[in-house]
């Protein structure tokens, strides 16, 4: 091989080393400036959700803990130890008004008619101008919107019997699967003393905000008229709130319970 293809060949080898180290030192650069991200950090690809339907979307799985009890947790969704000590004092006063709650059978469900007895769903017993149906569903779902002050007509319900996240949309098709429960059944109330109510009790049971929450529709459906013996949210972590509410509102109504139920509330009132 001659000199002159010798001298040649270093310069082109010397030429590529000079290209491949400006290219890893831009490179490098590029990605000191975010220009370049690496696989691993890319954002994901989003989707969009199919326009020109009212259907709602559902995530099945739970929210975290803590967020079915909303009014005593903080902004992560942790429990405080104020508010432990509250959940305390919220069971050891559903423990002493349910030892004072009278405990006999059930009387018969004959005559039970549910809007001749507890007035129309859903009635303004408060006056605020908003029936309660709606009234539960601003208190009970995030992110609404509303037509008006009252009427509304999206959100976000973290069912408190499951943990499941619904998003709500008011439709024919899609209002149904955001349903407001009775935490007392009505024919459960009028079967423990509301038959002795007057009407004007009796429709102020039905539309108490202590006895009603938003939730999923499967709950409410499985439920029924069901009490403490025979239903319980599938979400064990609200059960106790469950349990105070249903024994404040039968100590507010004056009503009993069965003795099933009173051992059901008991068990249940023992853990919390």
């Amino acid at each position: 091989m001659t000199s002159r293809r010798r001298r040649t060949r270093t310069r082109t080898s010397l030429t590529s080393v000079l290209v491949v180290l400006a290219l890893a030192v831009g490179g490098y650069a590029l990605h000191t400036a975010g220009i370049i991200a690496p696989d691993a950090e890319a954002a994901p690809a989003t989707t969009s959700a199919p326009t020109g339907t009212d259907a709602p979307t559902i995530e099945t799985e739970p929210g975290a803990p803590g967020t079915t009890r909303a009014s005593r947790t903080d902004a992560t969704g942790a429990t405080t130890a104020t508010d432990a000590d509250a959940d305390a004092d919220a069971a050891a006063t559903a423990r002493a008004e349910l030892a004072a709650l009278p405990v006999k059978g059930k009387a018969p469900a004959t005559g039970y008619d549910r809007v001749g007895d507890f007035g129309t769903a859903w009635l303004d017993v408060d006056r605020n101008g908003c029936d309660t149906r709606n009234d539960v569903l601003a208190r009970d779902l995030s992110a609404t919107t509303r037509q008006g002050p009252c009427r509304v007509l999206t959100g976000t319900l973290v069912s408190p019997y499951t943990g499941a996240t619904i998003g709500f949309v008011r439709g024919e098709r899609t209002s149904t699967l955001v349903q407001i429960d009775h935490v007392v059944a009505l024919e459960n109330a009028w079967r423990t003393g509301a038959q002795q109510l007057s009407q004007r009790e009796r429709e102020s049971l039905a539309n108490d905000p202590a006895n009603l929450f938003a939730v999923d529709q499967h709950s409410n459906a499985q439920k029924r008229s069901g009490d403490a013996a025979t239903w319980l949210p599938a979400d064990k972590s609200f059960r106790c709130t469950y349990i105070e509410h249903q024994v404040a509102v039968k100590t507010k109504y004056r009503l009993w319970v069965a003795p099933a139920e009173h051992d059901a509330m008991a068990r249940i009132l023992r853990t919390c």
